[in-house]
């Protein structure tokens, strides 16, 4: 069982990088730091499958989980990142019951959901097929997007779906879906993000949030408002803030 799953399982916080160039070598750096996982944003960014599998392939033995954000609820894309080695999926826009299903059925073989079974990177090209697909459906991480208000008035019925492991609240979709796009402190929608961080707890599913910026403050805040899928800042704001924090220091 990978660790991000393990640590999930047992309540524990996750905390994970997020990585929007695409670049192999950066996520490489960022995997051999300590993050549980690193997400590889698909949705934001032109990284294409060969990119992902490129991508999983710099961070093989550093033991962080490779976890693509897919761009849409993608039965055909999610199979091809599974394919090449990812240790889970990020579903975004998970705004029904129904779409919560198809995430999971997606990401798991029969009978449990419909992924095709293939001689691919994930199983060694075949030499350990067999330990992989009895093993997979019980490892895979299903991570379903609330990031919507409809998802919200939605959320008892999506997080009572077999199969997801953790929710991640898309603050900035979710803001724009209210008319409030980029207001994160706006009372309705830290009150959007309260109800499903509720429902959550109401359901025993683990609640997940980005915190954007570089700022451990506010993931350890996460963290204690009850949050335990954390994505930790952005692959081009590590850089950006490193680059000022050096200049600064120099002028």
């Amino acid at each position: 069982m990978s660790t991000t799953k393990d640590k999930l399982h047992k309540g524990q916080p996750v905390l994970g990088g997020w990585i929007m160039t695409g670049n192999p070598a950066v996520a490489e750096i960022m995997a051999g730091e300590g993050f549980d996982f690193l997400g590889v944003d698909m949705e934001h960014t032109p990284t294409s499958v060969d990119g992902f599998y490129h991508i999983a392939l710099a961070a093989k033995g550093t033991g962080c989980d490779i976890i693509a954000r897919l761009p849409a609820c993608d039965p055909v894309l999610a199979k091809q990142v599974l394919d090449a080695g990812a240790a889970g999926i990020i579903v975004p826009s998970v705004n029904t019951p129904a779409e919560a299903a198809q995430s999971v059925a997606m990401a798991k073989f029969p009978p449990d959901g419909i992924r095709g079974a293939s001689l691919c990177r994930a199983s060694g090209f075949g030499a350990r097929f067999t330990e992989y697909f009895q093993h997979h459906n019980r490892d895979v991480v299903v991570v379903v997007m609330l990031e919507h208000i409809a998802a919200v008035k939605n959320a008892d019925a999506i997080l009572a779906t077999p199969g997801v492991d953790a929710v991640l609240i898309g603050p900035y979709d979710l803001s724009a879906s209210m008319g409030l796009a980029g207001q994160l402190q706006h009372p309705d929608v830290l009150a959007a993000q309260q109800a499903i961080l509720d429902a959550c707890q109401r359901r025993n599913i683990p609640p997940g949030i980005h915190v954007v910026p570089v700022d451990a403050d506010e993931v350890q805040r996460r963290i204690r408002q009850g949050f335990r899928f954390i994505a930790c800042g952005i692959d081009t704001l590590f850089v950006r803030e490193g680059c000022r924090a050096m200049l600064k220091g120099v002028r």
